[in-house]
């Protein structure tokens, strides 16, 4: 990875780079927490292929990859594993090298055919020297696929890493490799993860936008308790980026979304996923046929749900030491014969608690949506060292982007600040009350 970032600076064009080859920069520049992904990990469901919280479930998916790779999901067939060997000449023609260089260096290791990375390094080197923009993004891209998108063998770029740059349809195989090694680690009880570490990192950085628990740890708790203390409220579920893309949730006769990686084959439910990005818009249509069959438009979970994350993670020895306190549901029938005056007085004062926390929340998310769009008007990146190539007109959006983040930052702690006072006001009015009563 040292030895990639240190190419980013042969890079000329960092936005034209962006346009031809994705965000590939971003992932390159990500500084992955080994501590929190070994954790991570530990919350992977096998059965399910999903990740399983106290109250909430969370599964990468293809738009989402799609999104934080920059690049589409084509419709064509993704790799298989099946398509033949690339000839040198091929290679060459691709990597704009010479037949016969390509030739003298194609080695094979594990028993599978390609290049050793550092020959395609010096490679690289030599034509960022001397500003040969198209080979070098060429090799250098390649370099990114084979050791940090497709990483099997150490310091090889093996052929099925070229065989996916020839086709650019990166996204299946990627989070097909993404399932396919958590799988393989949680069924063998432990073991390295090939996938694409910085990308999954991403991924699950990306849903906790909101969240205050990633960006401080003043009591130095551990990794494991401070994912375990996330709630439904920590998510960031939406974001709007996916607003009109089309959602992938089966194939052919699958209930659910067929995958192949360059280690096997494995299969996601995108339907577990619907409240992430895209999917909540693609399911309105089931929520106007009405309640009955998806339930209340709420994120709160009950009781079976809870139970049957308790057994997962009593079965997976997930070591949930403290028990948590059960959210408060609202129920509303239309007439209550047995219920008394303390009881409506409670059920009222929740109501107004619930509805003046969620305007809190609302203007949290609203402000996020601006941030979102001014991210946008540079790399993906605000905080990555490349931002100091953009033109003056980029460096405004990042300084609007930084004022907005910084207001955000206000807002959360306002907020915060709101939720205890609005509860000591709920303990008060109880109190009062069981005086009274």
């Amino acid at each position: 990875m040292k030895e990639l970032r240190n190419l980013t600076s042969y890079v000329l064009d960092p936005l034209g780079f962006k346009a031809h080859f994705g965000k590939l920069l971003p992932i390159l520049a990500t500084q992955v927490d080994e501590g929190l992904m070994s954790v991570l990990v530990q919350f992977y469901d096998p059965l399910h292929r999903c990740f399983i919280f106290p109250d909430f479930q969370l599964l990468p998916t293809l738009e989402e990859y799609a999104y934080l790779v920059g690049i589409p999901i084509l419709d064509q067939l993704s790799f298989s594993g099946l398509e033949r060997v690339p000839s040198s000449q091929e290679i060459a023609d691709l990597l704009r090298i010479d037949e016969s260089i390509i030739g003298a260096h194609m080695t094979t290791k594990g028993g599978i055919q390609g290049l050793p990375s550092d020959f395609l390094i010096d490679q690289a080197t030599m034509f960022g020297k001397v500003m040969s923009e198209d080979a070098f993004e060429a090799i250098f891209v390649l370099l990114i696929y084979g050791l940090v998108l497709f990483p099997n063998i150490n310091k090889f770029v093996d052929v099925n890493a070229i065989r996916i740059f020839s086709t650019l349809n990166l996204v299946p195989t990627l989070l097909g490799d993404t399932y396919f090694s958590l799988h393989m680690r949680n069924a063998k009880g432990g073991g390295t993860i090939v996938c694409c570490l910085p990308l999954l990192y991403k991924w699950f950085i990306l849903h906790l936008s909101q969240t205050v628990a990633l960006k401080e740890n003043k009591g130095c708790l551990w990794w494991s308790t401070r994912l375990m203390s996330l709630t439904n409220d920590d998510i960031f579920w939406y974001n709007r980026v996916y607003d009109g893309v089309q959602i992938i949730d089966s194939c052919g006769e699958f209930s659910n979304v067929p995958l192949l990686g360059t280690c096997g084959g494995i299969n996601y439910n995108p339907i577990l996923a619907r409240r992430q990005p895209g999917m909540v818009r693609a399911w309105r249509k089931i929520h106007k046929k009405g309640r009955k069959e998806l339930g209340p438009r709420n994120c709160i979970a009950l009781e079976p749900y809870t139970s049957w994350v308790r057994r997962k993670a009593s079965e997976y020895l997930m070591p949930y030491e403290y028990p948590r306190p059960t959210p408060l549901v609202v129920v509303g029938p239309s007439t209550l014969p047995s219920q008394g005056v303390e009881e409506l007085r409670d059920e009222n004062r929740s109501r107004a608690w619930i509805c003046e926390r969620e305007e809190l929340l609302q203007q949290i998310r609203e402000k996020d949506a601006l941030i979102e769009f001014l991210e946008h008007q540079v790399i993906d990146e605000p905080e990555d060292a490349l931002t100091s190539l953009l033109p003056q007109s980029f460096k405004f959006w990042k300084r609007k982007y930084d004022r907005l983040a910084k207001e955000k930052e206000d807002m959360e702690a306002s907020y915060e600040r709101e939720v205890k006072r609005l509860r000591a006001a709920y303990l008060l009015v109880s109190r009062a009350l069981d005086d009274c009563f």
